[in-house]
């Protein structure tokens, strides 16, 4: 299928202004700032025709030309990142699928979004893909610590036997009584937030209205589940390093540890 790579990325971050031109500093000491740390992962991915830097600010837009990546301007109406995808696919030549790589997910590792094209090749009931990693029962206490404390420590996922997606929660799905965190392995599955899409899964997206549920979790994929779209979730091993996200100036320090573990210049 041809596959694109789409990188939304904005400048007004509500907890972080002006992060996707945070630099940040490899194992070999470059710095480097995210939104190419991002695009160089996103390059990493097999089998996909194209990457593009999809935003609304002439800056980032400024940025991605001294690194030569391509740039798609969209709308600042655009309220999160799937929509951005969805508008910028007027501008693609006609792609089977979508792939909406977050612009602070620099460690994600391309096996994720390669195992989202394989799912989405061989299944054509799913319009819309997304990994999952089962957690380990101290990483499940780590969060319900988290989550005691006011904090939100990830976004759970819950699925049918067929595997496609019944509810996405910042809260921890689904309810564990005594004794399901007894084992090494818990019945807890952390979503990544990397997504696949066909076309038509984007146009029903901007379609339907923003749901309840949508705003009280703030979990924009909520909006297929309303809009009864079928989302596939696939299961990805944990890597061996943290799949950290840049939200806010103290999850800099950390990122640079995990590149360095991941040996990423």
């Amino acid at each position: 299928m041809n596959s694109v790579i789409l990188i939304p990325a904005r400048f007004q971050s509500t907890r972080y202004p002006g992060k996707p031109l945070v630099e940040l500093r490899g194992s070999g000491g470059t710095a480097k700032p995210l939104i190419q740390r991002s695009v160089e992962a996103g390059r990493r991915v097999a089998g996909v025709s194209g990457v593009f830097v999809v935003t609304d600010d002439d800056r980032i837009a400024d940025v991605c030309g001294s690194f030569g990546v391509g740039v798609i301007m969209t709308s600042p109406q655009c309220r999160n990142g799937t929509e951005r995808c969805a508008e910028a696919l007027a501008q693609l030549h006609d792609p089977d699928l979508v792939i909406n790589f977050q612009g602070d997910a620099l460690l994600t590792p391309p096996g994720f979004v390669e195992a989202l094209i394989a799912r989405m090749n061989e299944d054509s009931d799913a319009l819309v893909a997304t990994p999952a990693m089962r957690l380990r029962s101290d990483e499940v206490r780590a969060l319900q610590a988290e989550e005691a404390g006011g904090r939100v420590g990830g976004t759970t996922v819950v699925t049918d036997a067929a595997g496609y997606a019944l509810y996405f929660s910042k809260r921890l799905i689904p309810h564990l009584p005594a004794g399901s965190l007894d084992a090494e392995m818990a019945p807890v599955r952390l979503h990544v937030g990397v997504y696949a899409y066909r076309p038509q899964a984007l146009e029903r997206y901007v379609a339907t209205p923003v749901s309840e549920l949508e705003t009280l979790e703030g979990l924009e994929q909520l909006r297929f589940l309303v809009a009864g779209v079928p989302v596939a979730v696939v299961d990805v091993e944990t890597p061996p390093f943290a799949l950290r996200e840049l939200n806010n100036p103290e999850d800099v320090a950390p990122i640079e540890d995990a590149l360095k573990e991941a040996g990423l210049e």
